[in-house]
């Protein structure tokens, strides 16, 4: 009997049906397994538990380590392990510190703030409303024509890379935010301090000891709708080593929302029918607007033309991968 949405996943992975990548096959189908282990138990009698048990784990092993064409050719063990398994763990993606950060607003921003800190005993006064202080944030502003995405900046008023203070740079709140996520800045008394361990890291490793730290904190801890105003509780932070992978493949946006949805038909059901756009259409703009503008281009990983509408409709976008997207990400599938 297939299992039901809320029912455990026959597959033993503990997860809830509707949630597990296990139970996809581009040939057999969960379902199908389980009907194939019926067979097993009814034509075998004498069959003993530790023989059943045998056979039904190394059944759904096997299936769960064939390709799959709902998940592009990804077995769903390898989709599980990017999708649960802690980054020591990942399998079938190198995740390098690359040895130049020149074209990464966030590692940019985030030296302006530790060399601020440095420059003052490890720590600077924060402005009334808590923010970073004036000088650092038309220094940040001053940093935009040195980053691939200054080809296509706007008004200073519109721009999420240059402002007059920093509720208005997007990419530097962002960044400042994943600095306390990652535990390497906090804010007391009126100040940003920069954590002693931090300080001697820096010190002595330079940028780099930061890299992995903020990279993990953002796809790991950050709250992906923190800038924008959609209720719906849609994880696309969980599926970011699936996504990367499937744009590295062929840079559009628009295949990668069917992509994702085809892999994950269930993430559908949290977004509401609107009179003015579909639920394909709402997680394509999300995909858009968390995914690639303000998680790949905020670090320099990729550039993507502005968006751009023609009779209503919006125009098809292409991703542009860059050089530190290559020296970071390098994929085994």
């Amino acid at each position: 009997m297939k299992p039901e949405r809320n029912d455990a996943c026959p597959c033993g992975s503990q997860k809830k049906d509707k949630r597990c990548s296990m139970g996809k096959d581009p040939v057999t189908s969960a379902e199908d397994v389980l009907s194939e282990i019926k067979r097993y138990y009814e034509s075998n009698p004498g069959l003993t538990q530790e023989d059943f048990e045998t056979f039904v784990q190394r059944t759904f092993a096997a299936h769960n380590q064939q390709p799959n064409l709902d998940f592009c050719g990804l077995s769903p063990e390898q989709m599980a392990n990017w999708l649960y398994a802690p980054w020591h763990e990942l399998k079938n993606v190198t995740i390098n510190t690359p040895d130049t950060f020149s074209s990464s607003p966030v590692m940019r921003y985030l030296a302006l703030m530790l060399d601020e800190a440095e420059h003052h005993g490890g720590a600077f006064k924060a402005t009334p409303r808590g923010n970073l202080p004036t000088k650092l944030v038309k220094q940040a502003s001053a940093l935009l024509p040195e980053f691939a995405v200054a080809r296509y900046a706007g008004h200073i008023s519109i721009s999420d890379f240059a402002g007059h203070n920093e509720e208005s740079i997007n990419a530097l709140h962002y960044t400042r935010v994943l600095a306390e996520i990652a535990g390497i800045l906090y804010r007391r008394k009126g100040h940003f301090h920069v954590k002693k361990s931090a300080r001697k890291q820096y010190q002595t490793q330079g940028l780099q000891a930061f890299f992995i730290p903020m990279l993990e904190a953002a796809t790991q801890r950050y709250n992906w709708g923190y800038f924008d105003g959609w209720e719906e509780s849609v994880d696309l932070a969980s599926v970011w080593l699936f996504m990367l992978w499937r744009l590295h493949t062929h840079t559009r946006v628009d295949p990668l929302t069917d992509e994702v949805i085809t892999a994950f038909p269930d993430i559908l059901s949290y977004l509401s029918e609107r009179s003015y756009t579909t639920p394909r259409k709402q997680l394509g703009l999300m995909i858009e607007s968390r995914f690639i503008e303000r998680f790949l281009q905020f670090w320099g990983f990729v550039i993507i033309d502005p968006l751009r509408v023609s009779n209503a409709e919006a125009i098809k976008r292409k991703a542009e991968i860059q050089p530190l997207f290559e020296a970071t990400f390098i994929f085994h599938v």
